[in-house]
């Protein structure tokens, strides 16, 4: 045993570079940078927005449309100009963002039931974030007019109505069916808050399986470079345990790595993903549908997981096997980037159960595949999928740490060397 945590400890050693941690503080504090950036430039172009307005046609309707804006999230600053176009080089000069100008004989109009345009200008200065929301403010203003004329309206016409019993007679009441589970509440609200949660699985496994499979065919093509590896295979330990050692010293760095970078991805894309708000009305409705992960379903999406990094460090192991050099382990690894961004895309973009028997069977046999899907199928109950799904992983591990093992335990890998360089030739 102790041996075995020598060599453990010699394999984490070597893994754990000065560019390793230079890598990795690098890419937090930029992760960290750029949220910080876009978190401003959100807040920015989610605050209050300060609406210019020139009024042309000085009537009780426009003055009751004005006053109402400010009801709407909106700072109203009238202009005191003659004219639009004295209006707009004023805003031209003073960096104004938003004009709108109510022109004459607008309540006459609307009286007649005439439809009325009024003049938006909007002054882009900048690409930045906040500068895109430029047209979906002025949209809601329009849309905020719109609503104030026509409450009035409606009022004068029908005074003992609600105007939005008149404008709206249908109403929806939403329910959500999950299996056989039923509440009353949004499905987009329900779609989001599962979203949101479970987005950052694929990235973080992708993230993992990715980057330690790297460092285990690059740690193999450096020691086959430097004649490191006939060295290793003399030492009086069992092969089998040098296979393990290089597994869970490639696994450990490779976790601590994908943590790192994952806490400064979340701090970037924090503040793109949609926060649902976790009210009481929202936390009734997951609750009564089961969709919240309980401690058993937290063990079985974490068996899951962790197979599939098994699989993906044994797979890297042999292919090291195959790298001669660092050159050749960096085309290498694409053998297990691509299985990998096959079901990452699938799990967020496409549902697996709309393809075809022939497309399901391609997926299912993708070991990684079955991680990247428990977390919806346990979230629906359906634990048949998953149970399959752990024990083809564990097949698969078997078998590869079997043909791992066995190359490691002869000369055969000192032979594959030498074949692999002729096949080059």
């Amino acid at each position: 045993m102790r041996k075995f945590i020598n060599l453990l400890r010699k394999e984490v050693k070597e893994l754990i570079t000065f560019q390793l941690i230079i890598s990795l503080v690098f890419t937090f504090l930029l992760f960290s940078f750029m949220g910080d950036i876009m978190k401003r430039e959100m807040r920015r172009a989610s605050s209050s927005q300060t609406v210019y307005i020139l009024d042309l046609d000085h009537s009780s309707l426009s003055k009751k449309v004005i006053n109402n804006l400010a009801f709407f999230n909106l700072k109203i600053s009238l202009l005191e100009k003659k004219d639009k176009e004295e209006a707009i080089e004023y805003a031209n000069k003073n960096n104004i963002n938003f004009l709108l100008i109510i022109p004459e004989n607008f309540e006459e109009s609307i009286l007649r039931f005439e439809g009325r345009e009024i003049e938006s200008y909007s002054f882009i200065r900048s690409f930045s974030m906040s500068s895109t929301s430029t047209s979906g403010v002025i949209n809601y203003i329009i849309s905020a007019i719109n609503r104030v004329i026509s409450d009035d309206l409606l009022k004068s016409k029908v005074p003992n109505i609600d105007p939005q019993e008149l404008k709206n007679p249908v109403k929806n009441k939403e329910f959500v069916v999950v299996k056989n589970k039923t509440a009353q509440g949004s499905p987009q609200e329900v779609l989001n808050f599962v979203y949101s949660q479970s987005i950052f699985l694929p990235v973080i496994l992708m993230m993992i399986i990715i980057y330690s499979s790297q460092m285990v065919i690059s740690a193999m093509a450096m020691e086959k470079e430097n004649k490191t590896l006939e060295t290793l295979l003399t030492v009086p330990i069992n092969r089998r345990d040098i296979v393990l050692a290089k597994m869970l010293s490639s696994g450990f760095i490779g976790l601590i790595s994908a943590g790192i970078y994952m806490m400064g991805f979340k701090i970037y894309i924090g503040e793109f993903i949609n926060k649902v708000p976790t009210s009481t009305q929202l936390s009734t409705v997951i609750q009564e549908l089961g969709l919240s992960l309980t401690t058993q379903g937290y063990i079985i999406l974490g068996v899951s997981l962790f197979l599939a990094i098994l699989c993906a460090l044994s797979m890297a192991i042999i292919l090291g096997v195959l790298a001669e050099d660092l050159k050749t382990a960096q085309g290498l690894i694409i053998l297990i980037i691509f299985p990998t961004m096959v079901p990452y895309f699938l799990s967020i973009f496409s549902d697996i159960n709309s393809f075809s028997l022939p497309a399901k069977i391609i997926v299912w046999l993708i070991p990684f595949s079955h991680p990247f899907l428990a977390l919806q199928n346990i979230l629906l109950g359906n634990y048949i999928p998953i149970l399959y799904g752990i024990l083809y992983m564990v097949l698969v591990f078997a078998i590869l740490v079997i043909i791992a093992t066995r190359i490691f335990s002869s000369d055969r890998i000192l032979i594959m060397k030498l074949q692999f360089r002729r096949l080059r030739r």
